[in-house]
């Protein structure tokens, strides 16, 4: 029997990330009328907090298992800015394409060891306002100087993989899945729930 899993956002694009991921023994479907809910203010200091806090708030909205997730990214010389404020970076409403151009506006001048950065994700499952599991995982790289690559979202065009010397954007779907921060942490997830 498959376990259905709900995840709380709106977002397509993660939930085809995380069903990509998801293998046979799971269903994942966004949380039917997620934006008619009151939204969960994601104000916590730590993305654990972020993530559990959403997974509890929302899973009191469904019968079946919510899981939610925080992620962002950290840039060492920036104290671990954007962090939780990723998505906020640039402002409420600003596009990809503008927190890349801020991020690249803080960093001007620095050059290898400061242009460290990983990609953090949590993910926590909830059912019933009972927490089931929080995971967490992490994926090292550096920061472009430049954007490159047409593929994934948010912060992907900057993230510079070493070991592939490729950014996320330049990725497969299938790269990006086994390696990234979403991948593992989501991986870890399933293992959990099994």
């Amino acid at each position: 029997m498959r376990v259905k899993l709900l995840l709380a956002s709106s977002n397509r694009g993660k939930l085809r990330e995380y069903a990509a991921l998801a293998t046979n023994d799971f269903s994942l479907e966004l949380l039917p009328r997620f934006s008619e809910f009151p939204q969960f203010s994601e104000d916590a200091p730590t993305f654990a907090e972020n993530a559990a806090g959403k997974a509890l708030y929302y899973s009191r909205f469904a019968s079946e298992m919510v899981f939610a997730d925080d992620s962002g990214l950290a840039v060492a010389a920036l104290g671990g800015a954007p962090g939780i404020r990723s998505a906020r970076y640039a402002g409420e409403k600003a596009t990809d394409a503008e927190r890349n151009a801020k991020l690249l506006a803080e960093l001007r001048g620095k050059r290898g060891e400061e242009r460290r950065a990983k990609f953090v994700c949590v993910i926590a499952a909830a059912k019933a306002g009972k927490m089931l599991a929080v995971v967490s995982d992490c994926v090292e790289g550096v920061i472009a100087d430049e954007p490159r690559g047409a593929n994934g979202f948010g912060y992907d065009p900057l993230f510079y993989f070493v070991p592939l010397q490729k950014t996320f954007a330049e990725l497969s779907a299938a790269e990006k899945n086994e390696l990234s921060h979403r991948g593992k942490a989501f991986r870890k997830l399933r293992d959990a729930l099994l």
